[in-house]
């Protein structure tokens, strides 16, 4: 699994959460929601160091990942994170992986 953040998407993360250089940020999975790969399940975010990270993906000094007991959610999918611009926000993209 290969997580990517485009270097727009990461600067919306760090502005609204205020992250600072060596900060890291977790995709989890959280019960609820929806998504293309998983139904009832979708992905959250928290502010925490990683205990086994199984994709990281590092802009500006602030590190996104997922931890390896996430993995399943995937479903042999890559995680690509890019900004909508009509949205202002960031949006999931869910890549077969290769």
């Amino acid at each position: 699994m290969k997580l990517t953040i485009s270097d727009q998407a990461a600067k919306w993360y760090a502005d609204e959460l205020e992250l600072q250089e060596g900060s890291h940020l977790r995709f989890y999975v959280r019960y609820g929601g929806h998504s293309s790969v998983q139904s009832g399940f979708s992905l959250g975010i928290i502010q925490e160091a990683p205990e086994n990270a199984a994709a990281v993906s590092s802009t500006n000094n602030v590190h996104f990942y997922v931890e390896e007991k996430d993995i399943w959610y995937f479903d042999g999918h890559d995680l690509r994170i890019t900004f909508n611009e009509k949205l202002t926000e960031p949006e999931f993209h869910y890549d077969k992986s290769a």
